[in-house]
């Protein structure tokens, strides 16, 4: 078999279908998946460089500043640069600066290096985020949200394993280790490649087979709009908030509380981790059939009642609790994004890198803010206060409805 084949096998040969589009949504997720697997090992292997160059914490603080300022920030620059000039393949282009970026990383033998190395890593997921939310709905067949939670669910998956396989494959073996994880970001590059045929055979049917689309939401004036996108950003803030106190302390929580193992802490976290990505899917498929704005408005609320009594009851209900809460506040992101996105359906690429990229920022700054905040006083303390954040899901009343018929 030569190398055109191999290139037609990887291409394929798209066709278009009105409907939702599952195959490329698979892809979407599975791609989604790789690219969030390898940007979780990142924080996975501070302890290695940390002890290897003899850092201070404030280097490795400053690590994480860069990563997230790249991985965050310019989501939204590329997300309307997506808008406005849609690239098929920057997809696969952009899981090559990943690529790049890791054999750096594995490889850097100093301060600086490193930092270029994260960062280079974190320009690929910039890429990736707004360019994929764009096929995800393309692909949609008008069940957006649901489209949006397969795509997201991905990314909650590699989320959760990354620092797993950071534990079995680069704390044993060293920093060198890391470039194992190119032949992720490498198949991801090249899953991406079929990923972007059909994206560029869409563009051109499209082009060929204009439709007239509905213009949505002009009972909603630009005011409100913006009013809208403010409410949801606070949304987004109090989820943020609350899930960053769960992945990074919760395992803390139990063993100072209960008592238990390293390895028991793990396992209940495992169990917040997964309730969180079937609400993200379930959230998705209940925001299509019963309006995005009610799904928002439940789904930070109503974890509330599980988050305030999380911290003041026994072992097992804990446990129930971290469950539901992590089962009702992840159901709300799929369909944030979407609300947001009908609210601008010409900027879907910007809104996507907005929403995306506070997701990454504000989970960083609240991971530093409650760590900060459990040295003042103490873990119990942080989980009291952070219990009260889904409370906010209160505000998600005075979103306006954007499914009107």
């Amino acid at each position: 078999m030569n190398i055109k084949s191999i290139g037609s096998k990887i291409k394929g040969n798209p066709t278009m279908v009105e409907g939702t589009v599952y195959s490329m949504l698979i892809i979407c997720s599975i791609s989604h998946f790789l690219n969030d697997m390898i940007q979780s090992i990142i924080p996975s292997i501070y302890p290695i460089v940390k002890d290897k160059f003899d850092f201070s914490f404030a280097q490795i603080g400053i690590i994480t500043l860069v990563f997230q300022m790249t991985s965050s920030i310019l989501q939204p620059f590329t997300g309307l640069y997506a808008d406005k000039h849609p690239r098929p393949y920057a997809l696969s282009i952009g899981m090559c600066f990943t690529l790049v970026g890791l054999l750096l990383l594995a490889f850097a033998e100093n301060y600086f290096l490193i930092l270029l190395a994260v960062s280079v890593v974190g320009l690929g997921s910039s890429v990736f985020h707004p360019t994929a939310s764009r096929v995800a709905q393309m692909a949609s067949g008008g069940k957006k949200s649901l489209a949006q939670s397969i795509f997201q669910v991905g990314g909650n998956g590699g989320s959760a394993i990354g620092p797993l396989l950071a534990a079995i494959i680069i704390l044993p073996f060293g920093q060198h280790a890391i470039s194992w994880f190119a032949l992720a970001a490498l198949i991801a590059a090249i899953i991406m490649v079929r990923l972007g045929v059909w994206y560029k055979a869409r563009l051109a049917y499209v082009v060929n087979h204009p439709q007239k689309q509905p213009i949505l939401n002009t009972h909603i004036s630009k005011r409100v709009k913006y009013w809208a996108l403010f409410i949801l950003i606070m949304l987004v803030f109090s989820k943020y908030f609350y899930t960053a106190c769960i992945t990074s302390y919760f395992t803390f929580f139990l063993m100072d509380k209960f008592g238990v193992s390293v390895q028991t802490s793990q396992l209940c976290l495992f169990v917040f981790l997964a309730a969180f990505a079937i609400g993200t899917v379930a959230g998705g498929m209940l925001g299509d059939k019963f309006g995005r704005k009610y799904v928002i408005w439940f789904s930070i609320l109503g974890a509330a009642p599980f988050a305030i009594a999380m911290p003041f009851v026994n072992f097992t209900w804990t446990i129930i609790c971290t469950f539901l809460s992590g089962l009702i506040i992840a159901s709300a992101f799929s369909s944030i994004v979407v609300y947001a996105t009908d609210l601008m359906p010409d900027k879907v690429g910007l809104i996507a890198g907005i929403f995306f990229g506070l997701m990454f920022g504000l989970g960083g700054l609240g991971s530093a803010f409650f760590g900060w905040l459990a040295d003042k006083t103490s873990i119990e303390f942080i989980f009291q206060v952070s219990a009260f954040l889904p409370l906010l899901g209160i505000i998600a009343g005075f979103l306006p409805n954007t499914q009107k018929s």
